[in-house]
């Protein structure tokens, strides 16, 4: 068991959007900002660079604000940059905290100690978290355990190559959640879907496996390749869709039932 610190109660880590617990429904965006404070300097990083996808998943914001509102339920979002600490990492994953992210040196993390380390999790992952576990929390209490969604996003190009998928669902054990979105994404001609593509869901300590795995909670990560979310019309497209999707599916009672499948686990892969 880890020794870490309690959270940092100064708030600067979420944003939760209100909704209605009871509709079994929590969404979660791990990846929605490049906000860095003041304080750690852009971390030596050129202002330009935290905008790329190696700052945060780009369009992610947009469309679970949008998603949230349609549906009516409650969404958290991170509101600071991956850079600084990743929410999508168990806080003993090496992946933790980058110090070389897609060929950009970060100095602000190059000689990071434990000392800095441990104050990034109280400020930033811990309080991130807890917030993610007390919505969860509200809906279970509403007495209908909650489906958790969780949105990111994915490079059309990785290493020179193109990526032809334009959704892809990831996913460990639990198949409830991934299966019916995987059949609903591939029932549109027009899209290319991935299964556990651009890379795979199964990662023990990740933000679906605390917040999913642990639970016995149904749930999946959708991954929306950013050049269709990256303008406020693009994203408001795939919010609709994603809404139109999730309203079919959420009615299944078997979503709304803790159900404890275990983990794959896996190796660390990148996630752009």
């Amino acid at each position: 068991m880890l020794d870490l610190p309690p959270a940092d109660p100064s708030h600067d880590a979420y944003e939760i959007i209100p909704g209605d617990p009871g509709l079994g429904v929590v969404i979660v965006a791990d990846h929605a900002s490049n906000r860095i404070p003041p304080e750690y300097a852009d971390l030596g990083l050129p202002r330009r660079e935290l905008e790329r996808h190696i700052g945060y998943d780009i369009g992610v914001a947009m469309v679970v604000r949008e998603l949230a509102r349609r549906m009516g339920v409650p969404a958290v979002l991170s509101t600071f940059s991956r850079l600084l600490i990743d929410p999508n990492r168990g806080a003993d994953d090496p992946t933790l905290v980058m110090r070389l992210s897609d060929g950009a040196i970060v100095p602000g993390n190059a000689r990071i100690g434990a000392e800095e380390k441990n104050r990034r999790i109280a400020r930033f992952w811990r309080p991130y978290h807890t917030a993610v576990a007390g919505t969860i929390e509200a809906a279970l209490a509403s007495g209908r355990p909650p489906v958790v969604l969780s949105v990111h996003s994915f490079t059309p190009v990785w290493r020179g190559w193109p990526r032809p998928w334009h959704v892809g669902v990831l996913w460990d054990n639990d198949p409830r959640l991934p299966d019916r979105l995987l059949s609903a994404f591939r029932a549109d001609p027009d899209l290319v879907v991935g299964d556990n593509e651009p890379y795979s869901g199964v990662l023990r300590g990740d933000s679906m496996f605390q917040h999913g795995t642990e639970l016995g909670l149904a749930h999946a990560i959708v991954e929306i390749r950013q050049d269709l979310i990256a303008d406020a019309p693009g994203a408001l497209r795939w919010a609709e869709r994603l809404a139109a999707v999730m309203e079919r599916l959420v009615g299944a009672e078997d979503l709304h039932v803790q159900r404890f499948f275990g983990s794959r686990s896996g190796p660390v892969t990148p996630r752009f």
